[in-house]
């Protein structure tokens, strides 16, 4: 990468893109928006993108372009963050695999397991993976509430494989401007032990239709979470991951699976979330958009599944999820008895 200032791209500019890209503009980078929620480009465009933060906010004026204006870019981009949902990856890599420079980095700022799909589309040399741990929201154009401020905010990075590694510099002194950033010399398990925390707390409290918090404070929810959580883990150890530090925690604080998947989510529950946070989960359900339990627990249940282990908390929240966006399952907290009825359960 040969520019001072590199030329960057965030593909999928919602709650977590738009107000990671407002603050790489306000450090005076060269940020391009690209986004396929037309009104929300047409906001950006009349208004800038304002983001609300605890105790401040601040309008930053973009240039944001619909995914059909792609096919215009003529220059490369020596950085791309993809922030769309884990299910969309492999096509929005595609679609700016041809506008990265070759010796360019595309990070992939999701839940999920994407970096395969990333470098499927785009090389191995030219793929980061990031684990991002940041609470906000959108729910009109153009107005991201980022509940998580810059000081609280937390990402890890690490190269795909050998072909980028030592290259992570680069992306960590970029999203430095939003959040703390470690490098991660296993990228593949810290967005494991990420999946982890995500497993127990994403969809079971959309089930219920209630912020993570007051869903945690319904007897039995908890534990039901953790038990999520300790299947997650043993799916990362069945598909050659390790147990590893993120969030900012310090190696001594990686115990037994079981262990470590409860205290992953007190973390989230401690440090990244507010009283009022809902998951992302829940926000696409609200905006009648599917969401990504098959990206998060029914990828632990498969993993499980090839390993000749079962993953019931897993599968029973995966089932649950099918049935509420079928429509035949409201989302309600009415849904306890049937979240904590548990086929199979040991």
């Amino acid at each position: 990468m040969s520019r001072t200032s590199p030329r960057i791209a965030v593909l999928g500019t919602g709650a977590q893109g738009a107000s990671v890209g407002a603050d790489l503009l306000r450090a005076g980078l060269d940020v391009t928006y690209i986004e396929q929620w037309p009104a929300h480009v047409e906001a950006m465009r009349a208004r800038g993108i304002e983001v609300r933060l605890p105790g401040e906010t601040h309008v930053t004026p973009v240039h944001p372009l619909h995914l059909c204006e792609v096919a215009t870019l003529r220059e490369p981009f020596d950085i791309v963050f993809i922030v769309v949902k884990a299910y969309d990856t492999r096509w929005v890599a595609e679609l700016i695999a041809p506008h990265v420079a070759e010796d360019g980095l595309v990070v992939g700022l999701q839940n999920g397991m994407t970096q395969d799909a990333i470098a499927a589309a785009v090389g191995a040399h030219r793929t980061m993976g990031a684990v991002i741990e940041v609470a906000s929201n959108m729910f009109e154009p153009g107005i991201v509430n980022r509940q998580t401020p810059v000081s609280g905010s937390w990402f890890a990075v690490g190269a795909y494989d050998d072909a980028a590694r030592g290259r992570e510099h680069e992306v960590q002194t970029v999203l430095s401007h939003t959040g703390r950033v470690d490098v991660s010399p296993d990228i593949r398990s810290s967005k494991w032990m990420k999946l982890v925390a995500n497993a127990g707390e994403l969809v079971p409290s959309a089930i219920l239709d209630l912020p993570l918090a007051s869903a945690v404070a319904l007897p039995g929810v908890h534990d039901f979470m953790i038990e999520c959580g300790k299947e997650a883990a043993r799916a990362a150890l069945a598909d050659g991951s390790r147990l590893v530090p993120i969030f900012g925690l310090s190696d001594d604080a990686v115990t037994d699976p079981d262990r470590y998947a409860a205290d992953l989510l007190g973390e989230v529950l401690d440090s990244f979330s507010l009283p009022d946070t809902n998951t992302t989960v829940l926000q696409d359900w609200m905006k009648g958009r599917h969401a990504e339990y098959e990206e998060v627990n029914g990828l632990v249940v498969s993993v499980l599944a090839a390993a000749g282990q079962d993953a019931p908390y897993n599968a029973h929240t995966v089932r649950l999820a099918q049935e509420i966006e079928a429509g035949r399952m409201p989302r309600s907290a009415a849904n306890v008895d049937a979240l904590l009825d548990v086929p199979g359960r040991g």
